[in-house]
């Protein structure tokens, strides 16, 4: 029997102010809720006009579009339907209430796109992917949802998968039917194609965390001595009062952020506390953070005030950092530097606005260094990450094992984190393979 709580609905834009506003439903019983409200279904994929009657009273709520979407050609590969009602919220609240009263639910966050990768429409990849592309800010971080959303890490991901499987079925194969007449060298290839595929999934690693970064957005520290000019430069670059501007030595004792954008990457801008030696422990707690900012940030800015000698404590942190930006801040008070320690020092004044624009040009180029789009898939999360980095760990071992049990528990082991990355991996994989490609007990 249809429980009709197992379809559920959701906004899926606004009502109020809005001209239209698009309800829909997912599951086995939408067929029949929409008979219910509609008198009838539409045509499959087919926008028709109906009218939207009360299922108790018959009260007409609303002359909507309806679309019909039957299994599995809907976007969670069940029964949906779509509802384009008038946006007024009158008009939203009287059906929604008809629904639930024909024994629907309002949808859970994000349940439409886990009911998709429960029907097999999406893998855990691709649903990650919605979630970006409806969070993107910017067009190269739509472009990357985009791509992820089409299937480019899936590709990937799944013919490593699939390639490890294959190498873990031959593993087994050479085990446990050593007397079947089978290629005496399985278990030499198994670990040469591991050690091939551990080299591939390392380049992968190893890209400096660009599809993060366009993810998340860069983070970039602005460093120097109080009284340096950094919370005024932070204000000038967000175009606000984020931080407060104070001629009193240690005002910012807290990280202070503001997001830019820069050539369509995003960027989280930090103000953090003057660098110095001092006595208050809550100062102290503040400068801390502000050196942990620094060794954590994509990007240092280091601001030397014009008016004063280049603090100490500054130079040595940028020393060791030869992609920091160095900034003269407050050139409307005096005269700065070309150099410093035989780096340029960018001129800048918050109050005239001098040097702001070179600097941002400075910011974004160094952000597209950072977290440029390529051609090739990028890691967008630290999940990702995690699972590569095991699963190359077990091919490691695969490939150094001694003994072919050994070899194939670690190939086991990289499926297994291969396959968390989609969500899709099983024993009946292995199995497949080992009887497919050798026609075991045929």
């Amino acid at each position: 029997m249809t429980r009709l709580d197992d379809t559920v609905f959701a906004k899926a834009s606004g009502a109020g102010q809005a001209a239209v506003a698009v309800l829909r439903l997912s599951g086995p019983a939408s067929g029949e809720v929409v008979r219910s409200l509609a008198g009838g279904l539409p045509p499959p994929r087919v926008a028709s006009l109906r009218r939207l009657r009360d299922p108790t009273s018959r009260e007409v709520l609303d002359e909507a579009l309806v679309l019909w979407f039957p299994a599995p050609r809907s976007y969670t590969g069940e029964d949906a339907a779509e509802l384009h009602l008038h946006g007024g919220t009158a008009v939203f609240a009287g059906v929604a209430a008809a629904l639930a009263a024909l024994g629907c639910r309002p949808a859970d966050p994000g349940e439409f796109t886990r009911r998709a990768f429960l029907h097999g429409k999406l893998d855990l990849t691709q649903a990650e992917a919605i979630a970006d592309l409806i969070a993107a800010e910017t067009a190269p971080q739509r472009r990357q949802a985009l791509r992820q959303a089409e299937g480019a890490l899936s590709r990937l991901y799944g013919d490593w998968t699939a390639r490890a499987t294959r190498l873990l079925a031959h593993q087994e194969a050479a085990i446990e039917f050593e007397m079947d007449d089978l290629p005496t060298d399985l278990g030499n290839r198994a670990r040469d194609g591991a050690a091939t595929l551990r080299a591939e999934i390392l380049r992968h690693l190893d890209d400096n965390r660009r599809g993060e970064r366009l993810r998340e957005g860069l983070s970039v520290a602005i460093l120097g001595a109080p009284n340096a000019g950094k919370s005024s430069l932070l204000n000038a670059l967000v175009g606000r009062d984020a931080a407060i501007v104070s001629p009193h030595p240690g005002t910012t004792r807290d990280i202070v952020e503001g997001r830019i954008e820069l050539d369509g990457v995003p960027l989280v801008v930090a103000d953090t506390a003057g660098l110095r030696q001092t006595g208050d422990e809550i100062e102290q707690e503040g400068v801390r953070r502000a050196r942990a900012r620094a060794e954590a940030a994509d990007l240092v800015v280091a601001v030397f005030p014009a008016d004063a000698p280049p603090d100490a404590e500054t130079r040595r942190l940028v020393a060791a950092d030869p992609g920091a930006l160095l900034v003269a801040s407050k050139c409307d008070l005096a005269a700065p530097a070309a150099m410093l320690d035989g780096r340029p020092l960018l001129p800048t004044s918050a109050v005239t606005g001098l040097g702001l624009a070179k600097l941002r040009a400075a910011l974004a180029v160094a952000a597209q260094e950072r977290a440029g789009l390529t051609e090739t898939p990028l890691l967008t999360r630290a999940r990702h990450r995690a699972a590569l980095g095991e699963a190359a760990e077990r091919l490691k071992e695969a490939t150094d094992a001694a003994l072919p049990e050994l070899a194939a528990e670690a190939l086991r082991g990289a499926v297994l984190a291969l396959g968390r990355l989609t969500g899709r991996v099983g024993v009946e994989d292995v199995l497949d393979l080992v009887f497919a490609d050798f026609c075991i007990g045929k």
